[in-house]
């Protein structure tokens, strides 16, 4: 089992990113924080008890404030360390001027009974309510938040929840400033109190749903299933319906759960509008088997992209350390040295050049979160409609032609131009070496044919 750990840990993929790194984005830090959030309250419950029996016993006492203590460093640390997936798992609702999102660890920390602080830095002021219908958390809005929309703080303030989700909640009259019910847009002010009622986190079980699939090959071991652009691999923040592995537990019976309960058979991933080829294990043997290939590189993966711009070179290997941005928390940077820092390489070769615009072939050698995206961006060619790296997330086909979109013209392309072509890798059962390659999906040939 410990064996199984370290593998787990150190594996990584790239525009497809393994189950075994720790990197994507954003929904496995989150899901991680959300779990620290659930935690941290079933603490603060625990030492409450502790506290009202401290009459019977001064050591029981004791032990309660120091449980307290705990729970309150594991509040501010969550709070602090909170992050954007999708990568794949970022959500699109969530967007925002960055310069109007103050750092989270100053919006809101979450206080002891002893702490002196001034209110101008306090966070929640009581412990969460619980009664038999509603969660209740209070806070003072700090300076370093004056002036944010209210759903935008509360997003910001409470783990585990998509800024859409917390925006239904408050037009339920779910947030209540000074004492009077307000809408998502108010903007609150240093010094007002917030009452919010926290909507139920909802359940990061797999929930099997009827999708299709297409599935390019099956046996007892594994299915390599060929996955369209638009679909979150496993359960994230804000994105908790329509995943792959909802539609994967609806059609087989046995999958893998070394990934654990919300990851059923997933191996490896792919960003949610990335397309193309993506293995699933059926049974834990493969699962491991797979992910030792991965993990020690012997999985090979081709890409294809088209990116904004002319790659000067014909063929190039790209080698740039990729880290976490140091301020937008959705998107990966270039750093050299950081402490999130690791080594990152890629091999391309273009395919054809076409005016402004660029076809090519992508061979990763490491797996980094968007580490395809990163690059390609480095060379300053990033992948049209690539909404975090390029700066536009559509196209038309006179935009593609070198023109302007005409009035009323409708979009060709509607997401990121990368697609994971081929992947090769050793079957488990039978240690015969594998091929398997999807064919471009209909919105990427239509830009191939205009092109």
């Amino acid at each position: 089992m410990t064996t199984i750990k370290a593998v787990i840990r150190s594996h990584g993929d790239s525009g497809d990113q393994s189950s075994f790194e720790s990197g994507d984005t954003d929904s496995q830090s989150e899901s991680s924080q959300s779990e620290s959030s659930q935690s941290e309250s079933s603490q603060s419950e625990s030492s409450q008890s502790e506290s009202s029996q401290s009459e019977s016993s001064q050591s029981e006492s004791s032990q309660s404030e120091s449980s307290q203590s705990e729970s309150s460093q594991i509040g501010g640390s969550q709070i602090g360390g909170s992050q954007s997936e999708d990568a794949d798992a970022s959500d699109s609702n969530a967007s925002s001027d960055p310069s109007d999102i103050a750092p989270l660890e100053s919006l809101v920390q979450p206080t002891s009974a002893d702490d002196t602080r001034g209110e101008s830095d306090v966070a929640p002021v009581d412990d969460d309510e619980i009664t038999s219908e509603s969660v209740y958390r209070d806070f003072v809005v700090p300076q370093s938040a004056d002036g944010l929309r209210i759903d935008l703080f509360l997003t910001q303030s409470c783990d585990g929840y998509s800024r859409s989700q917390i925006r239904q909640a408050v037009q339920n009259e779910g947030a209540d400033l000074d004492g009077r019910i307000v809408r998502p847009s108010v903007r609150v002010r240093s010094g007002q109190r917030i009452r919010f009622r926290v909507p139920p986190l909802p359940s990061d079980d797999t929930i099997p749903e009827n999708i299709p699939l297409d599935v390019l090959f099956e046996d007892d071991g594994l299915v390599v299933i060929n996955k369209p652009p638009g679909m979150v691999v496993h359960p994230a923040r804000g994105h908790w319906t329509g995943t792959l592995t909802s539609a994967l537990a609806y059609r087989f019976q046995s999958l893998s759960d070394v990934g654990g309960p919300t990851r059923p058979g997933i191996v490896h991933r792919l960003d949610r509008d990335t397309s193309g080829v993506i293995v699933i294990a059926k049974t834990n043997a493969v699962h491991i088997h797979l992910g030792a290939q991965f993990h020690d590189r012997e999985v090979e993966k081709e890409y294809f992209a088209i990116t904004a711009g002319r790659i000067d070179r014909d063929r190039d290997l790209i080698e740039a350390p990729i880290g976490r941005h140091p301020y937008q928390r959705d998107k990966m940077a270039i750093r050299e040295g950081h402490s999130t820092s690791r080594h990152a390489s890629t091999f391309y070769e273009v395919i054809s050049r076409h005016g402004r615009f660029t076809q090519v072939r992508l061979l990763p050698k490491t797996g980094r979160t968007h580490q395809l995206r990163v690059h390609l961006m480095h060379l300053g060619c990033p992948i049209i409609c690539d909404r975090l790296y390029a700066g536009h997330a559509e196209i038309t086909a006179s935009e593609l032609q070198g023109g302007s979109r005409a009035t009323g013209e409708e979009w060709v392309l509607q997401r990121q131009a990368l697609h994971a072509r081929k992947l090769t890798f050793t079957n488990p059962q039978s240690g015969k070496r594998m091929t398997f390659e999807a064919p471009l999906p209909s919105d990427l040939q239509s830009v191939v044919d205009i092109l």
